[in-house]
C-alpha cells in the first residue's frame, strides 16, 4: 500500500490553517469537478482531493495522520503498525461507510473503523491523546523580587487563530509566584498554562524566562550583584567602615586604607540569595568634594602645598 501525502495533494504546508486548507480544496474542486473540468483524469483527481480534504479538514483525523505518517514520502510502501489505532477514540466522528468505500485502501485502513470496536480497549473507552505544546515568554522583574520573592501579575500576548485561520493577538493575565533567589536566565515553569491538549491530554506548560529591569544602583550577573560605591577621598585614603544598603537589609563594609578608584571589593554571600548565594561586588569610585566655597578652596590649596603627590609620575619614562 502506497503512502499518500495529503498535504501535497492539496498543495498546502504541514502547518496550514483550517482556512488555508478550505481555500485550497475549493480551488482544486473548481479545477477537477467532473461536471465542469476539462482536465484529463478529472474524476480520479477529484476523488483524491476529496480524500485529502476529508482527512485534513477534520482535526482528529489530521492529528492521527500526522502522528502515524511522520517520515514517509509520497508513493513509499506503507504498512501501518499492527493495531495502531488500539485505544484511539475519535469522538464518534469516524469515516462514514460511504467514505471508506469510495476512498483509497490507504484511507480505509487508517480511518475506516474510527469510532468502531477498535476504538475501545478492554471494553473501556480510551482516547487518542496528544499533550499540548509548551509556550515560552520572557518576563521582566525587579531585582528586589529576587531577594524577597513575590507574587506578580504578568500580562502576556499570544497569537491566536480563529476558525477562518485569521491570527490575532490575545492578552491574558496571570498571577505568578516569583521564588526567592530567582536569577536572570532562570526558567519559571507554569504547569498546564501552555497549549491545550488534544483528546483530554494535559495542556503544555508555560516557560517564563526571567530577566531583570534596569536598576538605578545594581546590576545582576548570574547571582552576583554589582554596585558602584562612591567614597570620599579621606575614606579612601585613611580607610573607613561604610554602610551599603541592599534590596533586603544592608551590610557594613570596611574600605581598606589607600583604596583607589576602580578597585573592586567582594563581599561573599551578599548577592542574590540561593542554595549557593551570589557575591556582592563593589566598584570603588572616589568622589571629590566641590571647591565651591572659599574654605573648600583653601583646603585644596593646603593639600597641594603640603602633599608631595604627582598623580602622573608613573606615566613618565
Amino acid at each position: 500500500m502506497e503512502f499518500k501525502d495529503y498535504y501535497k495533494i492539496l498543495g498546502v504546508s504541514r502547518d496550514a490553517t483550517a482556512d488555508e486548507i478550505k481555500k485550497a480544496y475549493r480551488k482544486l474542486a473548481r479545477k477537477y469537478h467532473p461536471d465542469v473540468s476539462k482536465e484529463a483524469d478529472a474524476e480520479a483527481h477529484m476523488k483524491e482531493v476529496n480524500e485529502a480534504n476529508a482527512v485534513l479538514s477534520d482535526p482528529e483525523k489530521r492529528v492521527a495522520y500526522d502522528q502515524l505518517g511522520r517520515g514517509y514520502q509520497p508513493g513509499q510502501d506503507f504498512r501501518p503498525p499492527p493495531d495502531w489505532d488500539a485505544g484511539f477514540e475519535f469522538s464518534g466522528r469516524g469515516a462514514s461507510p460511504g467514505e471508506a468505500a469510495d476512498f483509497s485502501d490507504f484511507f480505509a485502513e487508517l480511518f475506516g473503523r474510527m469510532g468502531g470496536a477498535r476504538g475501545f480497549a478492554g471494553g473501556q473507552r480510551t482516547q487518542f491523546q496528544v499533550r499540548g505544546e509548551d509556550h515560552h515568554a520572557k518576563v521582566l522583574l525587579d531585582i528586589e523580587d529576587a531577594f524577597s520573592g513575590a507574587t506578580r501579575q504578568i500580562s502576556l500576548r499570544a497569537p491566536k487563530s480563529d476558525a477562518q485561520g485569521r491570527v490575532t493577538l490575545e492578552t491574558r493575565t496571570l498571577n505568578v509566584r516569583i521564588p526567592q533567589g530567582v536569577h536572570a536566565g532562570q526558567i519559571i515553569r507554569l504547569a498546564g498554562q501552555g497549549e491545550p491538549g488534544f483528546g483530554g491530554a494535559p495542556a503544555g506548560d508555560l516557560m517564563l524566562e526571567v530577566q531583570f529591569r534596569p536598576h538605578p544602583r545594581f546590576r545582576a550577573q548570574g547571582r552576583d550583584l554589582h554596585l558602584s560605591l562612591p567614597v570620599a577621598p579621606w575614606e579612601a585614603a585613611l580607610g573607613a567602615v561604610v554602610q551599603v544598603d541592599l534590596p533586603q537589609g544592608g551590610v557594613k563594609l570596611r574600605i581598606p586604607e589607600g583604596t583607589q578608584s576602580g578597585r573592586q571589593l567582594r563581599v561573599r554571600g551578599k548577592g542574590i540569595p540561593g542554595t549557593s548565594p551570589g557575591d556582592l561586588l563593589l566598584d570603588i569610585q572616589v568622589l571629590l568634594p566641590p571647591a565651591d566655597t572659599a574654605k573648600a578652596r583653601e583646603i585644596y590649596q593646603t593639600m597641594a602645598r603640603e602633599l608631595a603627590f604627582d598623580p602622573r609620575s608613573q606615566q613618565r619614562t
